[in-house]
Parts: C-alpha cells; structure tokens; sequence
C-alpha cells in the first residue's frame, strides 16, 4: 500500500527521538505517553575547519545512492549535548537567545532546547563520495549524530503561498 507523508501523518504516526534515547509518543488523548520509539545514528557531522561532511556509517552507505542528484538536503540530527532533563523541560525561549525576542514556544522556533532533541538543518550539498556527503555549513556541532537524510523537493518542501511568519524573524 503506497501512502503519502501527509496521509501516514494525519493517522498519527509516532515520530522519533534519537542517539539511542528513547521517545514516548502520546496517546490518542494526548494525555500521557504509552509508546517508547528508539531511533539509533545513521552516521556524524565532521567539520574541520571550513569543511563540513556528513560521514555515514558503513552500514547505511548504500542509502545515499541518488543523493548527488539532489543540490540540497536536509540533514535531521539529534541535540546531543543539550541532553539534560532540565533542558528538555524548557518549553519557553527568547528566540535566538535575544531577550528582546518575545518569549515563545520551543514549537513555535528553532531552540536547540525542547522536548525532543531533533535538530533539522538545510545544506547545500556540494559532493557525495562514498559514504561521506560533503555541505556548505551546517548549524551542528563536530561529532553530532546524524538521525536521517532526506532530499530538499521544492515542489513538496517549500511553500509558496500565504507563508506568515512573526516579526522576530525578519531581524
């Protein structure tokens, strides 16, 4: 049976944490957790310097077949060294670390805190080689696990009408 993102998400299926810790999905009341997911590294960030590469683990190399034919992707990863219980607690932030942003939600910004530690970043992809995918930048740091890849499809990924965002933003 074939079925659309879009379709599998609005039968609610789970999404994932990752670096081996475990995530509990709600229940259907969304009151309490009742199903742990475990989501393992597909591979790390390496950056050195100016270079950045998306080293894949062996195990997982033969996924990038076709990436190159991509310019961009986004690379999901896990927050690794905010992994606290007092970190992922915090469900209010200034974004940007600016207090002069308003307090907003940790759902509604891109805080490096929040419930579930995963991360999103859109690279430029400038080689894949191997198991290594070489990017312009990434917002990581060196030795973050890498959760999963997946390809920037405009037509799917970027929409082009009635786009809102807050002012904070746009600073």
């Amino acid at each position: 049976m074939d079925m659309s993102r879009r379709q599998m998400l609005s039968m609610g299926v789970g999404a994932a944490a990752g670096g081996g810790a475990a995530f509990a999905g709600a229940t259907s009341k969304q009151t309490e957790p009742e199903t742990i997911f475990k989501v393992y590294p597909v591979g790390r960030v390496e950056k050195d310097g100016a270079s950045v590469r998306l080293r894949i683990f062996d195990r997982y190399a033969k996924a990038l077949l076709g990436l190159d034919g991509y310019s961009h992707v986004y690379v999901i990863y896990w927050f690794d060294r905010n992994d606290t219980p007092q970190k992922r607690s915090i469900l209010q932030v200034h974004p940007r670390g600016d207090r002069r942003n308003p307090l907003t939600g940790v759902f509604a910004c891109r805080a490096p805190v929040r419930p579930n530690l995963i991360a999103l970043s859109a690279c430029r992809i400038l080689s894949v080689a191997g198991a290594v995918v070489t990017v312009d930048a990434i917002d990581a740091f060196d030795r973050t696990p890498i959760l999963d890849l997946k390809p920037f499809i405009p037509r799917i990924d970027a929409p082009t009408r009635d786009v809102r965002l807050p002012d904070w933003t746009r600073k």
